[in-house]
């Protein structure tokens, strides 16, 4: 039987993992969160107590993790990936993550004799939970043909994106694309409704027009309109506010690196840093709905200071080798 070791059980990684367990593959996992693990386990997953014992005689390796340096540190050191995995093995990060992190990663598994790609993913929670999620690798020739067979219970597409570090660029402009189309949605609902349109008309509209998108069928900002908006529950998190900054300004700091102008992700940023001044980080993305309105007036939120403060206290303790949300 295959075995894959899998680290990082958060909301994509744990039912990424879960599809993995149904194809037939041996999984074992690792998280810190003892919430994320007891969840996982009951899907399958056996739950490892350290990095090494994940990676013990695993043919692949999986990382999904919510930064740069919570990947790096995984792999890193006497307890880390790079010190206890088969070199037969197959590292495969599907973080979203830096340029620079993964060219290092790829890099110095070359330099220590392992095969490494990278692999980010799109399709959010619900797309992991169905195995439908869009794979873009980046890797040597003979890595990715080799990913694609591991990735295929997990994938509705697969792209070779090119070689090292490929993958990772599609996703970062992809995100990038993402979040500008959530900044279209809010001011696009909320204008509609004004002008006095029946919302789930107009999304019904809008859907079958030119304003259609992945995160107008999926995210849309109005609650009561279709079930996977997160309006529909407080704007509590399906992608955080924090995770959607960072995946912008990764593509804010690529964009700088090649000498372009993104202006319209540079407004989404500025609305995301308002979002997490005003202490609203762990809350849904599409929350910047609200300033498309007078305050107050965003049909759909309701903060509660005391909710909020409870919330923020919970994010504080959730590790972040638990915290990676949807894709995207």
């Amino acid at each position: 039987m295959t075995t894959i070791g899998w680290i990082g059980l958060g909301n994509m990684g744990a039912r990424m993992a879960a599809n993995l367990v149904r194809a037939g593959y041996d999984v074992q996992g690792y998280d810190l969160s003892s919430v994320a693990t007891a969840q996982a386990a009951e899907n399958g997953i056996r739950i490892a107590d350290s990095v090494a014992d994940t990676v013990a005689g695993a043919d692949a390796v999986f990382t999904m993790l919510p930064k740069g340096q919570h990947v790096r540190s995984v792999f890193e050191g006497a307890d880390g990936i790079w010190a206890h995995a088969d070199h037969r093995a197959l590292l495969i990060d599907s973080s979203t993550i830096d340029l620079d992190t993964s060219r290092f990663l790829h890099d110095r598994s070359t330099d220590l004799g392992f095969h490494f790609v990278d692999a980010p993913v799109s399709g959010g929670i619900s797309g992991a939970a169905a195995g439908t999620l869009a794979f873009m690798i980046g890797g040597l020739e003979e890595d990715t043909a080799r990913a694609a067979r591991f990735i295929e219970p997990m994938s509705g597409r697969t792209f070779v994106a090119g070689g090292p570090t490929m993958g990772i660029a599609a996703k970062i402009a992809n995100n990038m694309m993402l979040c500008i189309n959530m900044l279209a949605n809010s001011e696009g609902s909320q204008l509609a409704e004004r002008m006095g349109l029946d919302p789930k008309v107009f999304w019904e509209i809008a859907s079958a027009s030119s304003g259609q998108s992945w995160a107008q069928q999926t995210w849309y900002p109005v609650p009561d309109v279709i079930p996977t908006a997160a309006a529909n529950q407080n704007f509590d998190a399906t992608f955080t506010v924090d995770l959607a900054r960072k995946d912008v300004g990764l593509a804010l700091e690529a964009g700088e690196n090649a000498g372009i102008n993104l202006p319209a992700a540079t407004i989404i940023a500025q609305q995301f840093d308002r979002l997490i001044d005003e202490g609203f980080s762990h809350k849904d993305c599409t929350l910047i709905a609200k300033y498309v309105v007078p305050e107050g007036e965003l049909r759909g939120w309701n903060p509660d200071p005391t909710a909020e403060t409870e919330a923020i206290i919970e994010e504080q303790n959730t590790s972040p080798v638990a915290a990676e949300a949807a894709v995207r």
